[in-house]
Order: C-alpha cells, then sequence, then structure tokens
C-alpha cells in the first residue's frame, strides 16, 4: 500500500459550454494535481477539462463514472488505497450539491482523508443571489413530482412552509417540463407570493427575473402575449412566501 495520502479535489465545472471566464484560474492547479477523475459524464469532463487546460493530456488520468449500474464507491476506496489524488466533476456546477458526488465524498470523509472544495459557478447561489429574496433563510428542495396532483401539492406545501418560516424554497425541473411547472406555480400560489425564474446562467442569454404571482399571471406560457416559454433550456425557480 501506498504511504502517500489521498487528497479529493471537489471541481466545479461550467454552467454554460461557452462561460469558461466563470472557472478560476487555480482549478487548473488541482487538474495538474490529479491522477483519476470520477466524473458524472466522462465525455462532457473530457470536453470541459480540455476548455479550462488546453495542454492536459487528458488520456494520462484514470476515469470513472459516478452514475448508473457501477458501484463506484469500491474503485473510489481503491484508488484512495493506491494513495493517488482524486478529482470529482459533476455534469455541471459544484460536485455533492445536488450531485451523485456526494456519495464518494462522504466515503473520503469516512477515510479520514483532506477533502478540498474548490470555487466556481452553482446555480442555486447564483439564483440565490440574483432573485432578491431571502439569503438568510432558504433551502433546496430538488425536483417537483411528476404527476400535476402530486406537484400541484408539493407546491402548496412549500409556499405554506414559506410563509411559516419566511424561507425562500428553491427548485428545479427536468428543462423539457419547465413549462410545466411554471403553470403549476402560477395558478397554484397566493397573487402575493414571489416566484423567481432563473434561465442559463452565466451563459449569453442568462435570463432572470422576479415577480409576484399577480405579475407573472399576466404573462403565463398560455397566453399568446409576454409568453414565457423556456422549454429545454436549464432553469431554477425560487417561491417565497408574501
Amino acid at each position: 500500500m501506498s504511504k502517500l495520502k489521498s487528497i479529493v479535489y471537489l471541481i466545479p465545472s461550467l454552467l454554460d459550454d461557452e462561460a469558461v471566464e466563470t472557472i478560476p484560474s487555480y482549478i487548473v492547479d488541482a487538474v495538474k494535481n490529479c491522477q483519476v477523475f470520477f466524473v458524472e459524464n466522462e465525455r462532457t469532463a473530457r470536453r470541459f477539462l480540455k476548455k479550462v487546460f488546453k495542454e492536459i493530456a487528458i488520456d494520462q488520468y484514470e476515469w470513472f463514472v459516478v452514475s448508473g449500474a457501477f458501484d463506484a464507491s469500491e474503485m473510489f476506496k481503491q484508488k484512495i488505497k493506491e494513495g493517488k489524488h482524486i478529482g470529482i466533476i459533476s455534469e455541471s456546477g459544484c460536485p455533492g450539491v445536488a450531485d451523485p458526488g456526494q456519495e464518494l465524498v462522504a466515503v473520503a470523509h469516512e477515510m479520514n482523508l483532506r477533502v478540498k472544495p474548490l470555487v466556481g459557478p452553482n446555480s442555486i447561489l447564483l439564483a440565490l443571489m440574483a432573485s432578491g429574496m431571502n439569503g438568510q433563510q432558504f433551502q433546496f428542495v430538488g425536483y417537483l413530482p411528476i404527476n400535476e396532483h402530486e406537484r400541484i401539492k408539493a407546491i402548496r406545501d412549500l409556499e405554506s412552509e414559506s410563509q411559516k418560516r419566511n424561507c425562500t424554497q428553491i427548485f428545479i425541473e427536468t428543462p423539457y417540463r419547465n413549462n410545466q411547472v411554471i403553470e403549476s406555480v402560477i395558478k397554484t400560489c397566493k397573487p402575493v407570493t414571489k416566484f423567481c425564474i432563473a434561465v442559463d446562467l452565466t451563459g449569453k442569454t442568462e435570463w432572470i427575473k422576479t415577480k409576484t404571482i399577480a405579475n407573472w399571471s399576466k404573462s403565463t406560457p398560455s397566453e399568446k402575449k409576454e409568453k414565457i416559454d423556456i422549454h429545454k433550456r436549464p432553469a431554477i425557480f425560487l417561491l417565497l412566501a408574501g
């Protein structure tokens, strides 16, 4: 067994493929120090690293995918035993946040390793910063239910909790269901509740707006006038009860 003790680097990736400037230069130093990468998607991770580190010898690294049927944790432990420095890369944004990489980070702590989180773009925090909503009390709840009736119930529960705790509720959706979520929120929530839609964060088509439900209802996706259509565009949604 190697006497070298592994370091686990949490390497943030791009939210938008062209927004390379959002990745700090010191990320390259961490990449140079790694021998192994555990990634959510190998193809996009390779493309990302080539963008931020043009001279990278990409095939000199070992690659493992953190999703699907493959049990990444066992291979992760093996590479730790070998003393390899490991980089974890999410599909977009920061590893461990709404990301399967959190399971490997937990293993790293169990094995008493140094975990090094690195600064980079995070859609949840960027949306919260730009929303004008409560940044002192907030929670990220992930995806809402697919079933319409269950989704509406979940939205009502989030609004009720937001009102009780003065808490900003943050959630996401698969991009092809964005418009349905917007319609559900607008028809379910009270007129004074604030609703923020943040789209294409860090990209050239970035679009962030916060309005009350009363104001959003004047421009719902089903209306021709000022139509909201963010179908298949990455988005974050925030809600704060009035």
